[in-house]
């Protein structure tokens, strides 16, 4: 059983980036992606905390972005060629709702982060700076991205989950 969630982080950090695009240029968009792609991580991997989670979630696919994208007023995707919208398949709603709460609150991006350490990735050692610890040149190239009014709808979708899945004596296990 496949228990690696890399397509699913890249393709909900991807849809977080293009629905939350960065403001600037080349280094603004990587300074973004890097912010994006932690976020998730940290929501994957609270969403999906063992191998067994990780391994279901691959067999039977994270769900789309379909919602999303109505939720957010993005292009249907119907309306271009599969291959470019194919990925959006792997894009994992909840994991998309969790990282944009965490980008829009950073005392929640750290108790996520601290949760961590309960489940089954905390093997090697991450660090999560860009997300817990934003510079100015983060703030700026993610102004859209880290805007709590704006996440809000994204945010907002699946909140209270995050919230009782951070809960104190709250076993990570699924």
């Amino acid at each position: 059983m496949l228990t690696d969630l890399s397509p699913l982080i890249a393709a909900t950090a991807r849809w977080l980036t293009a629905a939350y695009p960065p403001c600037g240029g080349a280094l603004a968009h990587a300074l973004c992606e890097v912010q994006a792609r932690q976020a998730v991580t940290v929501a994957a991997w609270l969403r999906y905390p063992t191998a067994i989670d990780a391994g279901l979630v691959t067999l039977a696919g994270p769900g789309g972005a379909a919602r999303l994208d109505w939720i957010t007023g993005a292009e249907p995707a119907e309306d271009h060629p599969a291959e470019d919208w194919a990925w959006r398949t792997w894009v994992d709603e909840v994991v998309a709702s969790w990282a944009a709460a965490l980008l829009a609150d950073g005392g929640l991006a750290a108790l996520a982060v601290a949760a961590l350490g309960e489940g089954e990735h905390s093997g090697a050692p991450v660090e999560f700076r860009r997300l817990l610890s934003p510079d100015d040149g983060d703030h700026r190239a993610a102004a859209l991205l880290r805007h709590p009014d704006l996440l809000a709808p994204v945010a907002g979708l699946h909140h209270a989950q995050l919230l009782d899945r951070l809960a104190p004596g709250r076993s990570l296990a699924a």
